[in-house]
């Protein structure tokens, strides 16, 4: 049944890229089984096939065109004219997400920490289970199959969990990610037509797009499987509070910064190696998650970013500060960082992120009009960004309160009085201030 509904949720897409999720599905499982049988050389050569076939299907649908017009660019530098090769295809939903699962499954199988599993309905259950299917978490074999494969039993306080979580997730997704993605849109569609405050505010605002976004995305995943009996691992905790950057990445998407530490990073050396080498590692590791989220030199140059300023942290910064106006600074400083490489990752491309960076400042010199300006360039007034602050309110206040506590749980025990309205009027603000009109798709739909 639930191999069905999955398949079924993702043929209501597009009916004709089953196929794809089918292929790479029985490549890894019979690589798997292989694996099992295989002796010294062999499983090597099995585990490449496995992963460059695989990964193939991921590069020839997401970076073809991005390599062929990479390569085209490069040797008309060189004064090399040749035209790039243009694939029409349309980007599968959810190709990265399910692409690294039946990776990391091949390569969990040939290091020994599971058994290859041998029925491929189950096995394929597993990789294409709907909540997670499209945008995560990337889950790992050790954590879901074996739950795929259990008797589950409906459990009334499971269930009402994920039902909260759940309505928290549309709450950050429809409310707070799609009213800030008007005004991110409108900048970031058109950056030239806009200067000064507008730019910094557009980048702020993404910076909170994103993460209700997605996160948004991850409690409806989460809380959807546990109707079903199933725990899917946690992919965000309250990142922007995070005082270093390595802790951020400790918070923020967590199952793919785990997949890329566990099948990249560590695999390359990690940090037992030489300082200079540890620095490499890092780079590249970040280097090919921004390239993991699409097909553009902005994504790349993202996680970049990422990379050096993990390397500057390493190099200059010592212990956390236990006082607590030193932990607020560096809080600030990492939700800074972070807001800045966003740019790059919500540009279209390099030059439009370097004329956001160079023009942001355009008449700081006067404090007061550079925000009036700011505000009323992207069309939002007092009433609406009163509104807006309200909602980021609550936002942080919870994640706040997350960070040494359940705070669904903790409603949980209040009294039914109390708890009941505070649901029905969390349901309320997504009736009545979830966005009429705007486009809702998520956005790591695109990845």
């Amino acid at each position: 049944m639930i191999l069905v509904s999955s398949y079924y949720f993702y043929m209501s897409w597009n009916a004709k890229y089953i196929v794809l999720i089918l292929f790479t599905t029985l490549v890894s499982y019979l690589a798997g089984r292989m694996l099992e049988r295989a002796e010294g050389g062999k499983k090597e050569k099995i585990l490449g096939f496995a992963a460059v076939v695989c990964l193939g299907v991921l590069f020839y649908f997401k970076y073809f065109n991005f390599f062929s017009a990479s390569v085209s660019e490069m040797l008309g530098l060189f004064f090399v004219p040749i035209d790039p090769i243009v694939v029409n295809l349309v980007l599968p939903v959810g190709i990265s997400f399910y692409t690294f699962q039946t990776v990391g499954y091949v390569i969990d199988v040939y290091r020994g920490e599971i058994p290859a599993e041998r029925h491929f309905g189950k096995y394929a259950a597993f990789i294409s289970f709907f909540p997670q299917l499209v945008a995560g978490p990337i889950e790992r074999t050790k954590n879901l199959l074996p739950q795929i494969k259990a008797e589950h039993y409906f459990d009334y306080d499971s269930a009402t969990y994920g039902l909260k979580l759940m309505a928290w997730g549309y709450f950050k997704k429809l409310v707070i990610a799609d009213g800030l993605s008007q005004y991110v849109c409108k900048v970031y569609d058109a950056p030239r037509s806009y200067e000064g405050f507008a730019l910094v505010l557009a980048t702020l605002f993404f910076t909170l797009q994103i993460y209700c976004d997605f996160s948004g995305y991850s409690d409806i995943a989460i809380g959807t499987a546990k109707l079903f009996g199933v725990d899917l691992m946690m992919n965000f905790k309250s990142p922007y509070f995070s005082q270093s950057l390595k802790e951020f990445w400790g918070r923020w998407h967590i199952s793919l910064s785990s997949w890329f530490r566990d099948y990249v990073y560590i695999p390359l050396g990690g940090n037992r190696v030489g300082r200079c080498q540890h620095y490499a590692n890092l780079l590249l590791t970040f280097l090919a998650s921004g390239l993991w989220h699409g097909a553009n030199w902005t994504f790349v140059l993202w996680g970049g970013v990422h990379g050096i300023g993990l390397i500057l942290e390493d190099l200059l910064l010592g212990k956390k500060e236990s006082r607590r106006i030193w932990r607020m600074l560096r809080t600030i400083c990492v939700f800074s960082f972070c807001a800045f490489a966003w740019l790059f990752f919500v540009s279209h491309s390099i030059v439009d992120a370097w004329y956001v960076i160079t023009s942001a400042l355009n008449g700081i010199g006067s404090p007061l009009e550079y925000l009036r300006r700011g505000f009323s360039s992207i069309g939002m007034g007092k009433t609406k960004l009163a509104a807006e602050a309200c909602f980021w309110a609550i936002l942080f206040y919870v994640d706040y309160r997350s960070l040494n506590e359940d705070v669904i749980e903790k409603i949980g025990n209040w009294g039914v009085v109390a708890r009941w309205s505070l649901y029905i009027c969390l349901a309320l603000l997504v009736l009545f201030f979830s966005q009429k009109g705007v486009a809702t798709e998520f956005v790591y739909f695109q990845f």
